[in-house]
Order: structure tokens, then sequence, then C-alpha cells
């Protein structure tokens, strides 16, 4: 050994020694806050936190937090926080009106998609993600920061224009829904002033509050010592904290600020219950919840209390899930959570429950005597391992990625920090502590967990129901009684339950590669197996711990004759939910426990496959598990009549909600009522699901790997894949090819124009649909997106900034060849039912003015830059790649033209948009679908 080879050594050994040595830790000390991470506090109270991050690259995430949302409003000012939230994209010191979302599209920021902001009870947060590849940009958006903060005008005219904005999103939120809620808050708040104070406020007091009230809100609360500013991102950390100390360090407090208050909810030693109902309602909900003090998450051993309550909480939601594979479940769906009541100062240990309609009582009884199981014999050892696999895989993955995590991330974290004192140690130190404690974590410490939450005062029980003849709903006496009657029950304890967890038992004879080529411009590696199946191969560095997995054919449901429709329908489904192998789908679950990965089969109208993801580590059984899809699917009478019974008892009152019927008539228009149009199936239709038939159309459209296409992309080893692949993939041949089958869906033709009658709320759905044939170019199709773009920000200014007639508007255009040549263009937008005249003229008269005059030079380079911004994203994502070669390969594109989208950006013109709004949106042939409250009721 030369004395190189000596250093070499020593070092190597040095580094084990010191990886080996991991983090120190006390239990007793206090969560260290990450070091990566530059913190600090002006002297006017503001705090700011900055972190440099590249993912994604020449992007920073900016949030303004201000700790104060609509509990600290006074009475006069019931939805002002939230008012004053949209006034920030009204007119502020150093932008006029809409000249701040005019600015931020013409960077490349979309309104709505990027640009947002939030209210809830206790905080406000302005979301402003924006390129910081530019200075002034960059500059630009600290400015903008500032403006919220400090610089909000409040101009009299434009808060009038921003009512009907504000109203229409107060009617959007309006239903069966905020009516039970208004009966329930009272009850479950009882003597605290969140039973009054929903963000959204009251109509009367956003009808009339004046100016100098709203004005009042922001003087009060808007202030540095209740706000922080955080920049993640691709930044240079120390430019940024000069930056905000230019920006933020003139705030000044009031001179005599109102004390922030936590506003408490009072215990009760008395249970708190309520039942409300409603007609419209589409489900029975039971919640109980279980209040104690919330405690802050500072110490060690804080931390470790978080791990056990986590894995009490999975081990509780896997035992409610097993139960869902009953041939007649209890439920619908139930959960359990321990977090925030509302309030910070309050947390609960909450169970939640959906109960079949024909047996709230059984539903509700099988809920609670599974937590009394817990309470009396707590958990089995094997149900412990599995969840702290399950717990320690998603640290791991988490920390092996902790160079690519997204910077939104980080932002949303650094809030949490911010507003209730989360801790933000870093994954690095989360991992290894989660490392060295979990497996010292006893069966006792989490049994134990279950009597710390469970309490006979603080007591919370509410149920929301449809008000129906034929559901007999239970009072609150009733409720109390169920419970107690669990309370006092003694259920016995489950089994221990041990599995073998080799997935395949017989192994399968290996194809072989017969053909194997590169794209050398893409650097995809693509396979010909002697079964005929086609593999594509990408290697990625986007992020390290990730493939991304997906399998296609042509065909899909359209190959079922109509009889046999709605077995096909629902195949995949029966699949998923029976198991493979020797496997049902909890057991599956389970002996998959600490592995990163997941697949599913699909069919779709007019194709089929498998979308999957796992860890490099786990890619084996990714594949293994694709096999066993193709080999060994389970027949499970159980599990189909589970999720029959669940999927009927959904079904039969879910036309009670307007939104549900809307969109169901809505189908049934556009496909002239075809059964395959895309309507909400009914019981009947459920009814005519067969297992047999259902598992035999599955059978022969998943019958070979050889019938299909696959892909991989991600962090991958062609020398570990490829042999898989023919082990697994190239081990049965192919049956025949086969495309799709032209069931002649097909939407009405000329001038239709239809009202749909549903609901009580005095609101209005508008659906405007442009459709019809047409000869398929790539080029159409890029043309038809755009215009939407433009028309998207047209209507935004039309609709809701001049007319504040609506809260949300959007349009979307698509062309496609499959299974004929067509277009689609929707415009579609809630408004109040007196109002979709005029908003439905305005709309045609600017879709008009488009096919008439064009689109201004401004509005065409707002989209194309905000195209740009998306393409630089889309290509560094797995996901896209997948997308992107998938199309190619199926469509048989020029691979050399992959960046086709890139440069029809650039090349994009006016007049490419106003040709395609001319030849598509005949305003003389359409077809439009509006959503009217039943007559009578308005």
């Amino acid at each position: 050994m030369n004395n190189l080879q000596r250093l070499l050594l020593f070092f190597l050994i040095l580094f084990i020694s010191l990886e080996g040595k991991g983090q120190e830790f006390s239990l007793q000390e206090k969560i260290p806050f990450d070091s990566s991470i530059r913190t600090g506090t002006l002297s006017n109270g503001l705090k700011y936190f900055i972190k440099k991050n590249i993912k994604p690259e020449n992007r920073v995430e900016l949030r303004l937090v201000v700790n104060a949302g609509s509990v600290l409003e006074d009475d006069d000012q019931r939805g002002l926080a939230h008012f004053t939230e949209h006034m920030a994209f009204n007119g502020s010191d150093h932008f006029a009106k809409n000249d701040l979302v005019d600015y931020l599209q013409s960077v490349g920021v979309k309104f709505g998609a990027h640009l947002n902001a939030y209210t809830s009870f206790d905080e406000t947060v302005y979301i402003l993600p924006i390129p910081s590849d530019d200075e002034q940009i960059v500059d630009k958006g600290l400015t903008i920061l500032q403006d919220w903060g400090g610089g909000l005008l409040f101009d009299s005219e434009e808060i009038e224009k921003e009512r009907g904005v504000v109203i229409e999103e107060w009617r959007l939120g309006q239903g069966a829904q905020m009516r039970m809620v208004q009966e329930y808050l009272p009850v479950i708040f009882k003597g605290s002033k969140y039973a009054d104070r929903l963000p959204i406020g009251t109509k009367e007091t956003l009808e009339t509050f004046r100016p100098e009230v709203i004005k009042r809100f922001y003087g009060d609360w808007y202030r540095p010592d209740l706000m922080a500013v955080i920049a993640v991102g691709d930044i240079d950390v120390d430019k940024m904290e000069a930056k905000i100390k230019t920006h933020f360090s003139e705030f000044v407090n009031p001179a005599n600020p109102r004390p922030r208050e936590e506003i408490e909810v009072p215990d009760n030693s008395e249970p708190l219950v309520a039942v409300a109902s409603d007609k419209e309602a589409t489900n029975i909900i039971f919640n109980i919840m279980y209040k104690s003090e919330a405690k802050d998450l500072a110490t060690g051993e804080d931390y470790r209390k978080g791990l056990i309550q986590s894995l009490f909480t999975s081990m509780v939601n896997q035992r409610l899930r097993d139960l869902l594979q009953e041939a007649n479940p209890p439920y619908l769906y139930a959960s359990t959570s321990i977090g925030s009541f509302i309030t910070r100062s309050k947390s609960a240990f909450s169970c939640f429950a959906v109960p079949r309609p024909d047996d709230v009582e059984g539903g509700i009884s099988t809920l609670m005597n599974e937590i009394k199981r817990v309470e009396l014999h707590g958990f089995t050892s094997s149900e412990l391992k599995t969840e702290k696999l399950k717990l320690m895989e998603a640290y791991e993955s988490a920390y092996k990625e902790r160079d690519k995590t997204e910077s939104e991330s980080i932002v949303n974290e650094l809030v949490g920090h911010f507003l209730e004192k989360e801790p933000v140690p870093g994954i690095t130190y989360e991992y290894e502590f989660t490392k060295k404690y979990l497996e010292g974590i006893t069966l006792e410490e989490v049994n134990t967990v279950i009597g710390e939450q469970i309490t006979d005062d603080n007591r919370v029980v509410y149920l929301t129901a449809p008000d129906k003849e034929d559901v007999k709903l239970p009072t609150t006496t009733d409720l109390l009684a169920w419970v107690q009657a669990s309370d006092e029950s003694a259920p016995n304890a489950l089994k221990e339950s041990i599995l073998d967890d080799q997935l395949i038992k017989t192994e399968p004879v290996p194809g072989k590669v017969v053909e194997k080529s590169r794209i050398e411009n893409l650097d995809v590696t693509t396979l010909k197996l002697s079964n005929g199946a086609q593999v594509f191969i990408k290697t990625t560095d986007y992020k390290n711990d990730e493939i991304q997995f997906m399998a296609h054919r042509e065909g899909g449901i359209s190959i079922a004759e109509d009889v046999n429709y709605w077995s096909a329908s629902f195949a995949t489904n029966i699949v998923g939910l029976s198991g493979i192998g020797d496997y049902s789908y909890t057991d599956l679950q389970k002996v998959l426990a600490g592995k990163s990965v997941g697949v599913q089969p699909y069919l779709s109208d007019l194709n089929n496959g498998f979308r999957g993801s796992a860890s490099p580590k786990d890619l084996e059984t990714l594949i293994q598990l694709v096999y066993l899809y193709f080999t060994e699917v389970r027949r499970d009478e159980s599990a189909f009549q589970s999720l029959m019974q669940r999927n009927m008892a959904f079904l039969s009152n879910v036309m009670s909600d307007p939104n549900y019927y809307y969109q169901d008539q809505m189908a049934k228009i556009l496909s002239q009522n075809n059964m395959r149009g895309g309507g909400i199936p009914t019981v009947e239709d459920l009814q005519k699901v067969d297992l047999d038939d259902a598992l035999a159309f599955y059978k022969e459209r998943f019958a070979s790997p050889g019938d299909f296409s696959f892909w991989f992309i991600g962090n991958i080893d062609e020398e570990i894949l490829i042999p898989l692949v023919e082990k697994y993939l190239g081990s049965i041949d192919s049956t025949r090819e086969e495309t799709w089958v032209d069931r002649g869906v097909r939407p009405p033709v000329g001038m239709v124009d239809k009202k749909i009658y549903k609901g009580t709320e005095p609101k209005s759905s508008v659906n405007l649909i442009f459709t019809g044939d047409m000869e398929f170019r790539r080029e159409e199709a890029y043309y038809l997106r755009c215009l939407s773009e433009i028309l998207d920000i047209r209507l935004i200014e039309i609709l809701r900034e001049e007319k504040g007639g609506v809260y949300g508007v959007g349009a979307s255009g698509s062309a496609g060849k499959t299974p004929y040549e067509n277009y689609e263009f929707t415009v579609s937008f809630p408004c109040g039912p007196e109002n979709v005249d005029q908003l439905v003229e305005s709309t045609l008269d600017a879709i008009g003015k488009i096919r008439d005059e064009g689109v201004t030079e401004e509005n065409l380079n707002k989209i194309k830059e905000a195209q740009r911004r998306d393409q630089e994203l889309k290509w560094k994502t797995n996901n896209y790649w997948m997308n992107v070669l998938k199309i190619y390969h199926i469509n048989n594109y020029d691979y050399n033209e992959v960046r086709w989208l890139d440069q029809r950006i650039e090349d994009l013109t006016a007049e490419d948009i106003q040709r395609v709004a001319k030849k598509y949106l005949n305003t003389e042939s359409f077809i439009q679908v509006v959503l009217y409250p039943e007559k009578g009721t308005e």
C-alpha cells in the first residue's frame, strides 16, 4: 500500500466513523432551529426568515405572514380581515388599482395559480412566488410585500367594486354545508368568539361597512410586531437580508397597540352536542372530539412524544380501514387525528365517521367500539412494527431528497413556525433523531396515548346529515347514549397477525431484450422485449429517491359492449381493492410497510395501463407488483361487496347536492344521454356490475406485458433495471394488438340553451361550450389553449374587476384526435342568478372583440412569459418527461422535435390566436348550460 492509498484509507475510516456517530441528542434539550436558515428581528418587531434553496432553480417563494385573522374582528368588522386581503390587489402606495396584477403577469406570475393569499381565523398569509434570476423582479416582489404590509390605499371606489367580488365568494360558500355549520358552530364553540367569526363574514357587513371600518382593522392589526417576511429560494441570502431591512425597517407600530390576545375556547364539563340536517346534504358525518390544552413542541422529549402519537393514530386508522374490507362495511369512511382544535391553545383527539344511511347507529358504534378496543387492549407488536417501518421510510425518503426539497415546502414550515411555534430543526435532525429513538418506542408507551387523550370532560359531539323522510336521524340524546354505550362496552382484543413478505412465490421464466437502441438527443434507452413489449428508460437527477413509472395500451373501456359497460368501468377499482397474489388489499399494505412504492392499474375510455412510482431501492418491488397485477389478481367477494355497498350508500343521496346534479345533467346534455358520456352513475347502474364479468374484462385488458409500452424515468441504474424488466415484464407472451372502439359519443350540434333548476340558494353556475369536428393539427390545439389563457385574463378584468359579478372565471381550450378529431372550448363561472344574462353577454362580447380586433401585444406577452416560465420548471421534473415521451410515442411524433412547444411559444403571434377565435368560437352556435335555484326559492 503506497502513501496515497494509506491517506485515502485514513480519511475513509474517519468519514465512516463520523457518519456512524451522527448527531448527538438529548431529550431534555431544546429542539434546535435549522442553522441553514437566516433569521432576525427588526427593531420594529418584524421577523424575517431567509434560506437559499435551489429547487426550483431561478425561483424564490416570498410570504408576508400576518398574525391576525377574522377572530380579531370587532362586531362591525365581520368579514373584513378577508376583505383586507382582497384590497391588497386593488391599489397601494406603489401600484395603482390593478397595476400589481398586470406587472406580475408580465413577468410570468399567474393570478390565482401563483399569486394568492388566504385568511383564516388567526392569520392572513400572502403568497408570492416569483422568478429570482432578475434583481428588478426580486426588488419589485419585496415592494409588493411592503405595500401589502403597510401601504394599502383602500380607495372608496375600489372598495365598492370589490364588494361584489367578495359577495360572490361568500355566495360560493353558501349551501347545505354552510347552513349546517351555522347550526353546529355556536354549539361546539360555545362561549368563544370563534363561534361567530367565520372568515368570510356576513353578507350584511360586506354590503354595508364604511371604508373607515376596514381601515381601522388594517391599522390595528397590520403592524410589524405581528408580521414575518419569509424568502426561500434560489437567492443570495446576504442580499435578500439587506433588501428586507431596506423595505421593512421603516414600518412603525401604533402608539397604543391593541393587545394580540389568543382567543380561548372554554372547557366544558358536560358534552357539547349538536345535530344538524339539510335537504341538500349528501352524507351523514359523525364527529367526536376530546379537547385538551395544546402543548408546545419544544424539546427532544416533546418530539419523541410526537412520534408516539403519530404511531398511535396510524395504527388506529389502519384498523378502521381494515373494517372497510368487510362485505357489509359499517361505515363509508372513518379516521382519527390528534391536532389543533381551531384555536392554537387547544388540541383535540378527533374521531370521524361517515355511517351508512341505513345504519347510523351501527357506523357510530363501530367507530367508538374500535376506540374502546384500543383503550382496553392496546395494539399488537406486529401492528407497531408495521407502523414504525412506514414512519421511518417517510423520514428516510425526505432525508434522501434533502438537497432537492421544494422551496414551497420549506416556506410552509416557516409559516407554521412563526404562527404556532412549530419547530424547524431541518430534515437532517429529524431523520437522525427518528432513526435513533423510533426503534426504542415501546408498545406500552403507544398504548398509554389513548388514556391521555380520552377524558370525561371537554367532549364535543356533532352530526350532520341529509334531511330525508327515509333516513331516521338520531337526537342529541341518542348520540350521547351511543357514545356512553361504547364507553361501557368490552370488545375482545385483536389477534396477532404475522404475514409472509415474499411477494413472488413462483419465479417467472425471463424473457429477453431483442432490440436495444438510444434516442441520443433525449438520453433515452429503448428496449424491445421478446414478447413484444416496448420499454423506454430515462435516467435523471431531478430527484434522488424517485422513479416514476407508466404503462400504456390502447383500448380501455371502449372495448366493452354496452351490456358489460358498468362492470368494465369498475374493473380496476375492484382489482385494486381485492389485493394480489396471496395478499388481501389490507395485507398487501402491511407487507409493503417500509417500502416507498406504489402502483395501480387504470382503465380509461380509450386506453388502459399502470401508474406508479418507487424509491430506487424498491424498484424490484414495483415491477413485481406490476407482474402480479398481470398474473395473480384475486377474486375477493367481500372486497367487491364493500366497494359496491359504499358507492351505493354515497350515490343514494348524491343528487340532493345542486352541484352534483348540475354536473350530471351537463354530462348528459354534452353526450346526448349516452351512457358513456361521463354522468354520475346511479344505484341502478351499480347493480349491473358483476364481479366475474369485471375480472374477466380486466384479465383480457391486462393479459400480457407484451401488449404494453412501459416508461421508467428517474434515478435509475440501467444495469439493475434491465434484468428486472426481462424477468418480470418479458415473461408472458403478447396476446394480440388491439385499438380502441369509437362508441359514437358526440355533443349536440347547433345552438343549445339549457336551464337546470336545483337548490335553494340564490346562486347560479354558467358553462358556455364551443365544440365540434375539426381537422386536427397540433398547432391548432396549442392556439386554442393560448386563446383560453388570453380570455382568462380579459374575463377576470371584465367580469370580476370591472363588474364585480364573479369571484372566479375560467376558460379552457383543447383539441383531440381520438375517438374523432374534435375541439372543445369552455368558459365557466358562478354568479348570482340575477346577473347571468348580463355576464354571459359580456363574455360573448369579449370573445367577439378578440375575433374582430385580435389581442393586445401586452396580453400576448403575458401568456408567453408565463408559458416560458412554466416550461423552465416542467423540463426538470420526471412527471413531465414521462408525459412528453408517452405522447410522442403513441402519436408517432419525431423525437427530434421534443422541444416543439418551446419553439411554438416563441413563434406565437396575436394573429394565430385571433384566427382560431374566428374559426372555432361561433357565438351564434354553442352550448349554454346554466344552473338556477329551484323556482319559488329565489
